[in-house]
């Protein structure tokens, strides 16, 4: 932890990882950043997992939503099972019914498989058309920790529902504020909620120099920036 804020990294790719160990509480191991996120190679898992920082893996088969067919879901339990039995410290995953409600019955499923693991619903909540009611539901399920940036859009523009559900919901489940945080607006965020865990990407934009196109990635540099700014900030907690 920096200054009593326990810091989550979202990570595409090992080397991704490997960026964020010096700095990392957790990692949020996925691919495909730039699709918001999607399952991690198994090969990418076990490189990370020799990092000794705890994982919490992405489990999503695809973007653009979290309306998922069978024949999906039966892989992303498969891939939850196969994560959790080398080693994840937790699942992160989400799935809605097509009126934006959490789908409780395939929750309860993937909660099944987790077991004892942490149980993390990522931003599929903040699709949700009433997020204290998704907030309630979640807890009933078991869930140990909603990645929220408060409803749509970023989470700087969503600190006051934010600090409301922390207020009526935080001695019962954890909330991670995540989505837009950067260097500019972290010490806002966690003053203005009340929530003391973070998770961001902490990203640069790279150019791959056989095709001149850009991709994001973890900055080692950024996260140190980070570092000393947690470090030196008063009043978090």
């Amino acid at each position: 932890m920096i200054n009593h804020i326990r810091l989550e990294v979202c990570c595409g790719s090992y080397s991704d990882a490997l960026a964020a160990s010096g700095f990392a509480d957790r990692i949020e191991l996925n691919s495909a950043l730039e699709l918001g996120g999607l399952t991690p190679s198994r090969a990418t898992f076990l490189k990370a997992m020799e990092l000794n920082i705890p994982l919490a893996v992405m489990v999503r088969p695809r973007t653009a939503g979290f309306v998922y067919e069978e024949a999906d879901i039966e892989v992303m339990l498969e891939d939850a099972r196969w994560f959790c039995e080398h080693g994840a410290s937790g699942i992160v995953f989400g799935f809605l019914n097509k009126d934006g409600s959490i789908n409780i019955k395939q929750s309860q499923k993937m909660t099944d498989i987790i077991g004892d693991k942490e149980k993390i619903f990522h931003k599929a909540f903040d699709a949700t058309p009433d997020l204290f009611q998704s907030c309630q539901t979640l807890i009933d399920l078991g869930i140990t920790r909603i990645l929220t940036g408060g409803g749509r859009g970023l989470v700087g523009d969503n600190l006051e529902v934010l600090a409301k559900l922390q207020n009526q919901y935080g001695d019962q489940i954890q909330l991670l504020p995540g989505g837009g945080v950067t260097e500019d607006n972290i010490i806002t965020i966690l003053k203005q909620t009340g929530i003391t865990q973070i998770h961001m990407t902490a990203k640069e934009t790279k150019l791959d120099p056989s095709t001149n196109q850009p991709y994001v990635a973890v900055s080692s540099q950024v996260l140190q920036r980070i570092k000393t700014i947690l470090s030196q900030a008063s009043d978090l907690v």
